[in-house]
């Protein structure tokens, strides 16, 4: 990883909802090092600022790609970047989904909103080689269908299951309506062989690894993206902590049996 930020040119760019692109980036000289699904660098908007993206695509699955949305004075400068801009990119910082020990195993994707991002490069791996797990689930959530993402992707994915779900519909939504969790009655899979990963609101991850955890899943099975608010991703400045966990290093992702105590942990 470095400290210093590496120039990277936007090659492609696709708006995935309103609020939301999703920006393809190749070197403009020597690359960094390579990520792995799960992992974020720090993107440098320069002038305004730099702030933590996940990858949602790495060079085996759709070349390097973050999906921003806008929603502050820097994801808003990334948000408005154009075919050709430069930014500059740090990383790669924190831990990984590891798909690689779910083999053999059922595999359950939990997204709510923009977090199906972070998972995009785990589902593109885990259907490429269908012979390595065991059946893949994909459950899928948002406020409202604007608010979903990679809609013509997530119908190309060849899983055993995918359900997509809203809150609130709008227009001529006639898919389901309801939480994410609302779907685990639908998806396949045998609780105490099943490997989770889940990425979105803190609530929602909340409630959708208790749902498994109560189902069966195991604890250390269940994998989860946790977000705070990361400076330095060096483990140097301490805005990242939760209890003893600082996310930069010891995160993004995490496993339910560490993550449970913290996130119902108010005073954290």
């Amino acid at each position: 990883m470095t400290a210093v930020p590496v120039p990277y040119r936007v090659v492609d760019r696709w708006p995935e909802s309103p609020d939301t692109v999703t920006l393809r980036l190749e070197p403009v000289g020597e690359p960094l090092p390579a990520f792995v699904p799960g992992q974020f660098a720090m993107v440098w908007a320069f002038g305004r600022g730099e702030i933590p993206v996940s990858v949602s695509a790495i060079p085996t699955t759709g070349g390097l790609a973050h999906t921003v949305r806008a929603v502050g004075a820097v994801s808003q400068a990334l948000h408005a970047a154009r075919t050709g801009d430069v930014l500059g990119l740090r990383g790669p910082y924190g831990t990984g989904w590891e798909l690689e020990k779910a083999e053999g195993r059922d595999v359950l994707v939990v997204a709510g909103g923009i977090g199906l991002a972070p998972l995009r490069p785990l589902i593109r791996d885990a259907v490429a080689d269908p012979g390595r797990f065991g059946r893949v689930n994909v459950l899928i959530g948002a406020r409202t269908p604007a608010d979903l993402i990679a809609k013509r992707e997530t119908r190309t994915w060849r899983t055993t299951y995918t359900g997509v779900t809203v809150d609130r519909p709008d227009g001529p939504w006639a898919g389901h309506i309801g939480v994410v969790t609302t779907l685990l009655a639908a998806a396949h899979f045998t609780p105490h062989t099943t490997s989770a990963f889940i990425c979105g609101p803190e609530p929602m991850i909340r409630t959708s690894a208790r749902d498994l955890a109560h189902r069966g899943v195991p604890g250390d099975r269940i994998r989860v993206s946790l977000e705070r608010n990361m400076r330095c991703a060096t483990g140097h400045c301490g805005h990242c902590q939760l209890g003893p966990v600082l996310l930069c290093r010891d995160g993004p992702v995490v496993g339910w049996d560490r993550a449970e105590s913290l996130l119902y942990t108010r005073e954290l």
